[in-house]
């Protein structure tokens, strides 16, 4: 299981780590193609920091170097065998800021395994905060590494797909539900 170093951070509620703020701190940086297009993948020195998985044929570093590490690119190696099929998770030590209640969403997160969702309202339920859907929504949309932290394995309590906010979006929610097998509306 993925490592999740969730040491607290002063923030207002509304605030959020920022690909500005995350790709200013990275010490190590690599992209690589996907199906999904291109994910770049920034680290610490000790854990991955960030993911971003390209919009519209564009990532927020395309004007910065990479500058790979060991764990960059054994991460970017776990990512091409999640997308070649022979990999369930990605393992490797992240670190993420944010208000306690968003690093308590991504806790729920890591939980859900290869092939499973939970709903928004379980996902609030299980923190305590049972009819914050639009928070919970909000802190899943946060989260600062998709794919490592799976946020793609949460739909409506009736398994309809109501948004994600990495890559192109919905369609790469789709994609990301469809090859691990997750039915979906």
């Amino acid at each position: 299981m993925t490592q999740l170093d969730t040491a607290p951070v002063r923030r207002s509620p509304a605030e959020s780590p920022t690909a500005e703020h995350s790709a200013a701190s990275a010490i190590a940086r690599l992209t690589t193609a996907s199906p999904l297009g291109r994910i770049v993948v920034e680290g610490d020195g000790t854990a991955i920091t960030r993911l971003e998985i390209e919009r519209a044929g564009t990532l927020s570093t395309d004007d910065q170097p990479d500058v790979p590490d060991d764990l960059t690119r054994r991460t970017v190696e776990q990512l091409g065998e999640y997308f070649a099929g022979s990999r369930r998770d990605i393992d490797v030590p992240v670190r993420l800021t944010g208000t306690p209640f968003q690093r308590a969403i991504w806790e729920g997160l890591r939980a859900i395994p290869f092939g499973a969702t939970r709903s928004y309202g379980e996902l609030g339920r299980e923190t305590g905060r049972a009819t914050a859907g639009r928070a919970v929504g909000g802190a899943v949309g946060a989260n600062p590494v998709p794919l490592i932290v799976p946020c793609h394995r949460v739909l409506a309590s009736d398994q309809r797909i109501t948004g994600y906010s990495a890559g192109d979006g919905v369609p790469t929610k789709v994609w990301l539900l469809d090859h691990e097998g997750i039915t979906h509306r």
